[in-house]
């Protein structure tokens, strides 16, 4: 039986809920080369790992020097004997240089405390350094003035008179055998004649005007230096301050003060003992009649009081010497007043004057004033002491503070 009823529609299928993909997921695989190129960036962007995150570190091992090639174990070393060789052969070939530079360092220490004390009154620097170092120019003129004439005076008499002097040591019969084996008057006087003296002291006239030109450029360069550094010495110490780490510059300040205040302290000192010999000599030499030549003496005395420990004495043999020539009783009065005088300048003047600037034992003073004056000479010897003195103070300061820590 057939049914005319009509057909139902068929259900149609409810429409699923979108579901969102990833655009990854459609994106299609890296080729082997971009993913070659990414592992070498990620490589090279993190961080280097450490030694101890399981890295072999038997590559990275250091390879000691029996390891090394002999080839080039030879050529630095070769290297560095050369350089050093070359370091050591300049240091020599400056050493007057050199020389002339610390000399005029420690003259400006030593004159900068009379050109504070100016700056400190309302006087420039500039016009304060002026004043002091016309004193100092004036000083050494009058200096010069004062020796100058009599040494080239009484040197002139000696070479004239040496002839008749040695020809009267004939009358004596002990001499005059000897002289008559020997002939040792004859070639005395020809030797004081002939200006074989000249050549063998200077190596004649032209080494004669070396030795001259040579003393005249070293004191303008010293002069020059001098005043250079008294000038700029609060913008060298700031220099030198600025070589240390902002961590140790307090330190480093403090130590070079201290290396600066006793070496200024020390040749500011001598000034002081100079002067006073200087006066002392004078006034005695016009006390006891020896007027004449006491500007000249006084000036000698001064200078030898420049050189430690034997600079004095040997003033004292000079003064005494000059002396015994008036007459024995003056000779004898001059010896005794210079002897007293140097025992009274040793042990009461000058521990007073640098009490505060040179604290250094005896033994030091001795040894350094012997090995600068072996080294360097007259001006080695003189700033012996006060490098001495600022040596000791980086072993107290720096040295001996380490050896407790360690």
């Amino acid at each position: 039986m057939s049914t005319n009823e009509p057909e139902q529609p068929s259900a149609e299928p409810k429409p699923q809920p979108s579901i969102r993909t990833p655009a990854s997921a459609h994106t299609p695989p890296a080729s082997p080369a971009a993913r070659s190129w990414l592992r070498k960036w990620r490589r090279t962007t993190q961080p280097t790992p450490d030694l101890a995150d399981g890295l072999d570190t038997a590559a990275d091992r250091r390879i000691t020097l029996l390891e090394r090639n002999p080839f080039q174990i030879g050529f630095f070393l070769a290297i560095g004997g050369m350089t050093a060789f070359g370091l050591v052969t300049l240091v020599t070939s400056l050493k007057t240089v050199i020389v002339l530079v610390l000399l005029s360092l420690a003259i400006a220490l030593g004159l900068n405390p009379a050109v504070d004390w100016l700056h400190h009154h309302g006087v420039r620097r500039g016009v304060a350094v002026l004043l002091v170092a016309l004193g100092l120019i004036g000083l050494l003129v009058l200096a010069g003035w004062a020796v100058v004439p009599v040494v080239s005076e009484q040197v002139n008499i000696l070479l004239l008179r040496a002839p008749d002097y040695l020809a009267n040591l004939r009358q004596n019969p002990q001499i005059a055998a000897l002289d008559a084996q020997f002939n040792v008057i004859d070639k005395a006087v020809t030797f004081l004649t002939s200006g074989e003296l000249i050549s063998g002291l200077f190596g004649g006239l032209v080494g004669a005007g070396q030795v001259v030109a040579n003393s005249i450029f070293s004191v303008i360069v010293t002069t020059v230096l001098t005043l250079y550094f008294l000038t700029t010495l609060p913008t060298i110490k700031e220099v030198i301050y600025q070589l240390a780490p902002a961590s140790r510059r307090a330190r480093v300040k403090y130590l070079a003060n201290e290396m600066f205040k006793r070496v200024g302290g020390y040749v500011s000192g001598l000034f002081i003992v100079v002067v006073l010999w200087m006066i002392v000599s004078f006034i005695f030499l016009n006390i006891i009649g020896i007027g004449q030549y006491a500007v000249a003496l006084a000036v000698m005395a001064g200078i030898l009081a420049f050189v430690p420990l034997i600079g004095t004495s040997i003033s004292i043999i000079v003064l005494a010497i000059v002396g015994f020539s008036f007459s024995p009783t003056t000779g004898l009065i001059t010896l005794c007043f210079f002897l007293a005088y140097q025992q009274v300048d040793a042990y009461f003047i000058q521990p007073r004057v640098f009490s505060r600037s040179v604290q250094i034992p005896a033994v030091l003073v001795m040894l350094a004033a012997i090995s600068g004056g072996l080294l360097l000479g007259f001006i080695g010897a003189v700033l012996a002491i006060p490098t001495t003195a600022a040596l000791l103070l980086l072993y107290r300061e720096v040295l001996v503070p380490h050896l407790a820590r360690t």
